[in-house]
């Protein structure tokens, strides 16, 4: 029965939505209410020339190769907010279709002075770093974060860091050994985002099993510096793909008597891909897909000193409801409280206040952050459901 179950959840996950392949073409584009999404990407994965408009496959490289790439996004009256709105056929039409403008490979000192310069002209001198989940190729990461970062609002600099992921369904386990595979080249990223004088903030957004590539760099960073760098303001976790026996090891030693950034964890208990990693996990829980009311995971989670965004009856349009950090309410939320200004240090503080001074704040310290568990969910049609937060002391 369980086999069974597992064989119709896959092929059901996989069936989600056509899988698109060769937008990173890049073309002129000149659409009045269009925006530009600039990104500089790091990369374990290998090389590809063919097909074109694809950059990277799901081969794991030998160490980390760089791109520097340009989404334009489509003017937000014509759009859906939260949503990629992929080409129809090749070429876009940017006015309606997320297109590419630039892509381009670079060497790791091109890389550098394409960075330094944009951070040194962004404001808030705050970089952004996230790292996609599994089944995901290199496009439609690209495509997420141009999107994430444009609907947020924030004012940050875009890093993405992308691992070797087939984008299969049924490749699971290749995933889950490209995510460990990965998991030092991260390390890299972020030990010089840290040593960059020009960086004034590191947020990091991870999702699905990208969490395991985030967390495990940010363990062995911590271990080996005692702490991490004092630049890290923010670490989120969307949806992780992680055993919860597993993470509060990983958070034991991160922290360890050490001061850690605030933790933000965006979990849904209908969950669907978490639910079927739980199955190949040996119906072992995983930390995206639990209820944060109930013990044990009420005392894992306070004892961690994380966060908790609940999720689960956050609309959305994605049957597997694997994206929904993504969503417009999501977004939205993180926007109004960029746009605000203010720091979380109120107990009473709703979602929109808890999500967005939590996460990409790029002109303010999050400051004292609740040590405990905060779990404030959205109410059906995205409302945020005001509620007093659970604090615990330091």
């Amino acid at each position: 029965m369980r086999l069974a179950l597992l064989l119709a959840l896959t092929f059901a996950l996989a069936a989600c939505a056509d899988r698109p392949e060769g937008n990173l073409i890049a073309m002129e584009a000149h659409i009045a209410g269009a925006s530009t999404v600039d990104m500089l990407v790091a990369t374990t994965r290998a090389p590809v020339d063919a097909p074109p408009g694809v950059m990277f496959g799901g081969e794991r490289g030998r160490g980390l190769r760089f791109a520097d790439i340009a989404v334009s996004i489509p003017p937000d009256g014509v759009r859906k907010i939260g949503d990629v709105q992929w080409p129809q056929q090749l070429p876009g039409d940017p006015a309606r279709d997320f297109v590419t403008l630039r892509a381009d490979r670079m060497e790791l000192a091109e890389a550098k002075t394409a960075f330094d310069r944009r951070i040194v002209a962004n404001p808030s001198h705050h970089a952004l770093v996230f790292v996609h989940g599994y089944n995901t190729r290199f496009e439609e990461a690209v495509y997420r974060f141009a999107q994430v970062a444009h609907d947020s609002g924030a004012d940050i600099v875009p890093v993405l860091f992308t691992w070797p992921s087939r984008g299969k369904a049924l490749e699971y386990l290749y995933d889950r050994e490209s995510a460990n595979y990965s998991r030092d080249g991260l390390e890299v990223v972020l030990q010089a985002l840290a040593d960059d004088p020009k960086v004034s903030e590191v947020s990091i957004l991870a999702h699905s099993l990208g969490n395991y590539v985030a967390v495990e760099a940010l363990r062995q960073m911590a271990i080996r510096d005692r702490g991490l760098p004092a630049k890290f303001k923010n670490i989120m976790l969307a949806s992780p793909d992680i055993d919860v026996d597993v993470f509060r090891r990983q958070i034991a030693e991160i922290e360890n008597g050490h001061a850690a950034p605030p933790i933000t964890l965006f979990v849904a208990q209908d969950d669907k891909a978490l639910g079927l990693s739980k199955l190949i996990a040996g119906d072992e829980p995983r930390l995206g897909a639990v209820d944060p009311t109930q013990e044990p995971y009420r005392d894992v989670l306070a004892e961690a000193h994380v966060n908790v965004v609940d999720l689960t009856s956050v609309a959305t349009d994605d049957p597997a409801r694997h994206g929904k950090f993504a969503s417009a309410d999501v977004v939205h939320a993180i926007g109004v409280r960029l746009a605000s200004g203010q720091t979380l240090s109120d107990a009473k503080s709703n979602l929109g206040e808890t999500v967005g001074a939590m996460a990409l704040n790029a002109t303010h310290a999050v400051g004292a952050v609740a040590a405990g568990v905060a779990t404030a969910p959205f109410d059906a049609k995205g409302a945020a459901v005001d509620q007093r937060a659970r604090r615990g002391q330091q």
